[in-house]
C-alpha cells in the first residue's frame, strides 16, 4: 500500500494483488556513468574543459532506493563539482599531470556521499582535459622550442667535445715532436 516492506532476493516470489508491488529493481553489478564535459578553471584562469567515468556498483538496495532520488544523477553531480573545486587549486600544467590525484579526490568525496546513498564507488577516471585551442597551440609551440633548445644544446655540447679533443690531440703531437727534437739534440750530442 505504498510502504516498504522488504527486499526481495533473486528468485521465485509470491506477491498479494493491489496490496504488494514491487517499486524499483537495482542491478548490484558495477556500472560505468559518463561524466559530461564541463568547462573548468585552472588557478592561472585558464579555461578547460573536462570529462569523465565512474564506476560504480549498488551496495545496499534499500538507500538506493530510498536515500537519494537518483543516485546516479546525485553522483555526476558531485563528480563534477568535485573535479572543478580541484582543477581549480592547480595550474594548467598541473592539471595533466596531476591526473590521479584529481581522481582521488573525486572517488573520496563520492565515497563519502556513497555511504548514504547505498553505493560503493571503486574508481573515477579523466577521459579528457581540454584546454582551449589558442592555449593548446601555445602549448605545441611552448614544447617545440624546447625541443630545438635542446637539439642546439646537443650540438654545442658535440662541438665544444670536438674542439676539445682536435686541440689535445693537437697538443699531444706537439708535445711529442718536441719530445722527438729534445731526444734528437740529446742523441747528436753524445
Amino acid at each position: 500500500l505504498g510502504k516498504y516492506s522488504s527486499t526481495l532476493g533473486a528468485g521465485f516470489h509470491i506477491l498479494m494483488p493491489f496490496i504488494d508491488h514491487v517499486t524499483a529493481i537495482q542491478d548490484l553489478r558495477e556500472e560505468t556513468i559518463d561524466v559530461p564535459p564541463q568547462e573548468c578553471f585552472s588557478k592561472d584562469e585558464v579555461q578547460v574543459e573536462v570529462d569523465g567515468v565512474i564506476y560504480m556498483s549498488v551496495a545496499d538496495p534499500v538507500k538506493a532506493t530510498y536515500g537519494v532520488t537518483d543516485y546516479r544523477f546525485a553522483a555526476m553531480q558531485l563528480a563534477q563539482t568535485t573535479t572543478r573545486s580541484v582543477i581549480g587549486t592547480l595550474e594548467l600544467d598541473k592539471t595533466f599531470e596531476e591526473r590521479d590525484m584529481i581522481s582521488k579526490a573525486v572517488v573520496d568525496t563520492l565515497v563519502k556521499a556513497g555511504q548514504s546513498w547505498g553505493v560503493h564507488v571503486h574508481r573515477y577516471e579523466i577521459k579528457n582535459i581540454k584546454p582551449p585551442s589558442s592555449v593548446q597551440n601555445a602549448m605545441e609551440k611552448q614544447v617545440t622550442a624546447e625541443r630545438e633548445k635542446r637539439a642546439k644544446l646537443a650540438k654545442a655540447e658535440g662541438d665544444k667535445q670536438s674542439r676539445i679533443n682536435t686541440s689535445e690531440g693537437t697538443m699531444r703531437e706537439l708535445i711529442n715532436l718536441s719530445e722527438g727534437e729534445r731526444q734528437r739534440l740529446i742523441n747528436e750530442a753524445e
